[in-house]
Protein backbone atom coordinates (compact mmCIF):
# COMPACT_ATOMS: atom_id res chain seq x y z
CA UNK A 1 0.00 0.00 0.00
CA UNK A 2 1.15 3.51 -0.86
CA UNK A 3 2.37 5.44 2.29
CA UNK A 4 -1.05 7.73 1.48
CA UNK A 5 -3.39 6.11 0.28
CA UNK A 6 -6.64 6.13 1.46
CA UNK A 7 -8.34 3.48 3.68
CA UNK A 8 -11.12 3.07 5.59
CA UNK A 9 -10.63 -0.13 7.22
CA UNK A 10 -11.58 -0.60 10.33
CA UNK A 11 -14.49 1.98 10.04
CA UNK A 12 -18.40 1.91 9.81
CA UNK A 13 -19.92 4.36 7.34
CA UNK A 14 -23.86 5.42 7.18
CA UNK A 15 -24.73 6.95 3.97
CA UNK A 16 -28.62 8.17 3.44
CA UNK A 17 -30.13 7.87 0.04
CA UNK A 18 -27.67 5.19 -1.11
CA UNK A 19 -29.75 3.40 -3.02
CA UNK A 20 -28.47 4.79 -6.35
CA UNK A 21 -26.92 8.29 -7.87
CA UNK A 22 -24.46 9.68 -5.45
CA UNK A 23 -25.12 8.17 -2.70
CA UNK A 24 -24.36 4.61 -4.30
CA UNK A 25 -21.31 6.08 -5.62
CA UNK A 26 -20.03 7.08 -2.38
CA UNK A 27 -21.27 3.82 -0.78
CA UNK A 28 -19.47 2.04 -2.91
CA UNK A 29 -16.60 3.44 -2.68
CA UNK A 30 -16.38 3.36 1.13
CA UNK A 31 -16.62 -0.16 0.66
CA UNK A 32 -13.57 -0.52 -1.69
CA UNK A 33 -11.58 1.15 0.87
CA UNK A 34 -12.42 -1.56 3.74
CA UNK A 35 -15.49 0.35 5.43
CA UNK A 36 -18.27 -1.59 6.42
CA UNK A 37 -21.29 0.79 4.51
CA UNK A 38 -24.77 0.74 6.00
CA UNK A 39 -26.89 1.93 3.25
CA UNK A 40 -29.98 3.70 3.78
CA UNK A 41 -33.04 5.00 1.93
CA UNK A 42 -36.86 4.19 1.23
CA UNK A 43 -36.73 2.20 -1.25
CA UNK A 44 -35.69 -1.28 -0.03
CA UNK A 45 -35.05 -2.71 -3.97
CA UNK A 46 -32.37 -0.18 -4.60
CA UNK A 47 -30.16 -0.14 -1.70
CA UNK A 48 -30.71 -3.46 -1.68
CA UNK A 49 -29.17 -3.72 -5.40
CA UNK A 50 -26.08 -1.88 -3.90
CA UNK A 51 -25.54 -4.05 -0.99
CA UNK A 52 -25.47 -6.54 -3.71
CA UNK A 53 -23.06 -4.74 -6.07
CA UNK A 54 -20.78 -3.90 -2.94
CA UNK A 55 -20.65 -7.85 -2.02
CA UNK A 56 -20.14 -8.61 -5.19
CA UNK A 57 -17.10 -6.78 -5.20
CA UNK A 58 -15.90 -8.02 -1.75
CA UNK A 59 -17.08 -5.35 0.46
CA UNK A 60 -19.38 -5.64 3.74
CA UNK A 61 -22.49 -3.94 3.51
CA UNK A 62 -25.92 -4.03 4.90
CA UNK A 63 -29.25 -2.43 3.74
CA UNK A 64 -31.29 -0.61 6.19
CA UNK A 65 -34.81 1.31 5.10
CA UNK A 66 -35.08 4.49 6.24
CA UNK A 67 -36.67 7.83 5.75
CA UNK A 68 -34.96 11.19 6.42
CA UNK A 69 -38.45 12.62 7.51
CA UNK A 70 -38.85 10.57 10.26
CA UNK A 71 -36.66 10.66 13.39
CA UNK A 72 -37.76 7.39 14.72
CA UNK A 73 -36.82 6.00 11.32
CA UNK A 74 -33.29 7.74 11.48
CA UNK A 75 -32.79 6.50 15.45
CA UNK A 76 -33.73 2.94 13.59
CA UNK A 77 -30.79 3.43 10.96
CA UNK A 78 -28.33 4.36 13.03
CA UNK A 79 -29.25 1.65 15.95
CA UNK A 80 -28.95 -1.03 13.17
CA UNK A 81 -25.79 0.15 11.76
CA UNK A 82 -24.30 -0.12 15.67
CA UNK A 83 -25.93 -3.69 16.27
CA UNK A 84 -24.85 -5.01 13.30
CA UNK A 85 -21.57 -3.08 12.69
CA UNK A 86 -20.29 -2.37 16.20
CA UNK A 87 -20.64 1.48 15.68
CA UNK A 88 -20.79 4.40 13.53
CA UNK A 89 -17.74 6.03 12.66
CA UNK A 90 -19.32 8.41 9.33
CA UNK A 91 -21.84 9.28 8.06
CA UNK A 92 -23.19 11.02 4.91
CA UNK A 93 -26.09 12.66 4.93
CA UNK A 94 -26.96 13.04 1.03
CA UNK A 95 -30.60 12.26 0.74
CA UNK A 96 -32.50 14.87 -0.47
CA UNK A 97 -34.71 16.38 -3.18
CA UNK A 98 -36.99 19.36 -4.27
CA UNK A 99 -36.03 20.48 -7.82
CA UNK A 100 -39.26 21.92 -8.45
CA UNK A 101 -39.22 25.02 -10.11
CA UNK A 102 -41.75 27.68 -9.46
CA UNK A 103 -42.08 31.36 -8.52
CA UNK A 104 -43.30 31.52 -5.15
CA UNK A 105 -46.48 32.41 -5.82
CA UNK A 106 -47.36 29.42 -8.26
CA UNK A 107 -45.51 26.87 -5.70
CA UNK A 108 -47.57 24.15 -4.12
CA UNK A 109 -47.20 25.05 -0.28
CA UNK A 110 -47.36 21.47 0.47
CA UNK A 111 -44.33 20.68 -1.81
CA UNK A 112 -42.73 23.30 -0.57
CA UNK A 113 -42.78 22.16 2.71
CA UNK A 114 -41.56 18.98 2.04
CA UNK A 115 -38.62 20.59 0.30
CA UNK A 116 -37.76 21.94 3.54
CA UNK A 117 -38.50 18.48 5.40
CA UNK A 118 -36.43 16.61 3.22
CA UNK A 119 -33.14 18.96 3.01
CA UNK A 120 -32.89 20.38 6.23
CA UNK A 121 -34.71 18.91 8.68
CA UNK A 122 -33.82 15.38 7.41
CA UNK A 123 -30.36 16.28 7.59
CA UNK A 124 -31.09 17.75 11.22
CA UNK A 125 -32.85 13.93 12.08
CA UNK A 126 -29.74 12.56 10.56
CA UNK A 127 -27.26 14.41 12.41
CA UNK A 128 -29.12 14.11 15.81
CA UNK A 129 -29.60 10.44 15.11
CA UNK A 130 -26.26 9.76 14.95
CA UNK A 131 -24.45 12.05 16.96
CA UNK A 132 -24.20 9.79 20.51
CA UNK A 133 -23.19 7.03 18.18
CA UNK A 134 -20.47 9.28 16.60
CA UNK A 135 -19.34 10.16 20.46
CA UNK A 136 -19.48 6.68 21.29
CA UNK A 137 -16.72 6.16 19.52
CA UNK A 138 -14.32 9.18 20.17
CA UNK A 139 -14.24 10.95 16.73
CA UNK A 140 -15.71 10.82 13.47
CA UNK A 141 -16.96 12.51 10.34
CA UNK A 142 -20.10 13.93 9.60
CA UNK A 143 -20.62 15.22 5.57
CA UNK A 144 -23.62 16.93 4.49
CA UNK A 145 -24.25 17.24 0.83
CA UNK A 146 -24.86 21.11 -0.06
CA UNK A 147 -25.61 22.67 -2.98
CA UNK A 148 -23.99 25.94 -4.80
CA UNK A 149 -27.90 26.82 -4.93
CA UNK A 150 -27.42 28.09 -1.58
CA UNK A 151 -25.70 31.46 -3.07
CA UNK A 152 -28.02 31.99 -5.99
CA UNK A 153 -30.74 33.94 -6.97
CA UNK A 154 -32.68 32.18 -9.53
CA UNK A 155 -36.63 32.41 -9.95
CA UNK A 156 -38.36 29.50 -9.06
CA UNK A 157 -35.92 27.69 -7.00
CA UNK A 158 -36.89 29.39 -3.41
CA UNK A 159 -37.49 25.93 -1.85
CA UNK A 160 -34.32 24.25 -2.92
CA UNK A 161 -32.10 27.51 -2.39
CA UNK A 162 -33.30 27.91 1.29
CA UNK A 163 -33.23 24.68 2.63
CA UNK A 164 -29.74 24.18 1.47
CA UNK A 165 -28.88 27.83 2.73
CA UNK A 166 -29.81 26.39 6.10
CA UNK A 167 -28.04 23.41 5.43
CA UNK A 168 -25.26 25.22 5.61
CA UNK A 169 -25.64 26.95 8.61
CA UNK A 170 -26.18 23.78 10.48
CA UNK A 171 -22.89 22.31 9.06
CA UNK A 172 -21.26 25.53 10.97
CA UNK A 173 -23.39 25.48 14.12
CA UNK A 174 -22.82 21.73 14.71
CA UNK A 175 -19.07 21.90 13.97
CA UNK A 176 -18.40 24.01 16.23
CA UNK A 177 -20.89 22.19 18.73
CA UNK A 178 -19.11 18.86 18.27
CA UNK A 179 -15.22 20.21 17.86
CA UNK A 180 -14.45 18.66 21.80
CA UNK A 181 -15.85 15.57 20.40
CA UNK A 182 -13.34 15.56 17.56
CA UNK A 183 -16.26 15.17 15.04
CA UNK A 184 -16.10 16.99 12.07
CA UNK A 185 -18.60 18.28 10.19
CA UNK A 186 -18.57 19.75 6.54
CA UNK A 187 -19.90 20.34 3.29
CA UNK A 188 -19.83 18.95 0.28
CA UNK A 189 -21.14 20.63 -3.00
CA UNK A 190 -20.57 18.38 -6.09
CA UNK A 191 -22.39 20.87 -8.65
CA UNK A 192 -24.26 19.51 -10.85
CA UNK A 193 -24.55 15.62 -11.88
CA UNK A 194 -26.53 13.30 -13.83
CA UNK A 195 -28.47 11.51 -11.62
CA UNK A 196 -31.91 10.42 -11.83
CA UNK A 197 -33.78 13.11 -10.23
CA UNK A 198 -32.18 16.00 -11.53
CA UNK A 199 -33.64 17.74 -14.36
CA UNK A 200 -31.22 20.04 -16.11
CA UNK A 201 -33.61 21.37 -18.76
CA UNK A 202 -35.12 24.30 -16.16
CA UNK A 203 -31.26 25.58 -15.17
CA UNK A 204 -28.42 27.38 -17.13
CA UNK A 205 -24.48 26.82 -15.92
CA UNK A 206 -21.86 28.65 -16.71
CA UNK A 207 -19.95 28.00 -19.76
CA UNK A 208 -17.02 26.34 -17.78
CA UNK A 209 -18.99 24.30 -15.31
CA UNK A 210 -18.49 20.77 -15.55
CA UNK A 211 -22.02 18.51 -15.07
CA UNK A 212 -20.60 15.56 -12.95
CA UNK A 213 -21.09 11.64 -12.96
CA UNK A 214 -21.74 10.38 -9.72
CA UNK A 215 -18.44 8.49 -9.74
CA UNK A 216 -16.64 11.95 -10.19
CA UNK A 217 -17.67 12.54 -6.37
CA UNK A 218 -16.35 10.07 -4.95
CA UNK A 219 -12.73 11.43 -4.59
CA UNK A 220 -13.87 14.40 -2.58
CA UNK A 221 -16.12 12.28 -0.69
CA UNK A 222 -13.12 9.66 0.34
CA UNK A 223 -10.97 13.02 1.29
CA UNK A 224 -13.58 13.94 3.86
CA UNK A 225 -13.80 10.43 5.19
CA UNK A 226 -10.20 9.92 4.89
CA UNK A 227 -8.99 13.28 7.12
CA UNK A 228 -7.69 12.78 10.73
CA UNK A 229 -9.63 13.53 13.52
CA UNK A 230 -8.31 16.83 13.87
CA UNK A 231 -8.35 17.88 10.29
CA UNK A 232 -10.74 20.44 8.96
CA UNK A 233 -14.30 20.90 10.03
CA UNK A 234 -17.01 23.71 9.60
CA UNK A 235 -15.76 24.00 5.89
CA UNK A 236 -17.38 23.35 2.75
CA UNK A 237 -15.53 22.00 -0.33
CA UNK A 238 -16.86 22.48 -4.02
CA UNK A 239 -16.71 20.51 -7.08
CA UNK A 240 -17.88 23.56 -8.82
CA UNK A 241 -16.07 25.33 -11.60
CA UNK A 242 -17.33 29.02 -10.38
CA UNK A 243 -17.81 31.02 -7.30
CA UNK A 244 -19.97 29.72 -4.96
Amino acid sequence: MEPHALTLAGKVAVITGAGRGIGRAIAMAYARAGAAVVCGARSRGEIEATVALIAANGGTASACVADVCSHASMQALFQHAAGIHGGVDIVVANAGGGFHAHHVADADPVQWAETIQTNLIGAFHTAHAAIPHLRARGAGKLIFMGSGARNDTVPGMSAYAASKLALWKLTQVLAMELHAYRISVNELIPGPVKTAMTDFGARSFAPSEWVKEPDDVVPMAMFLATQPDIGPTAQSFSLMRRAN
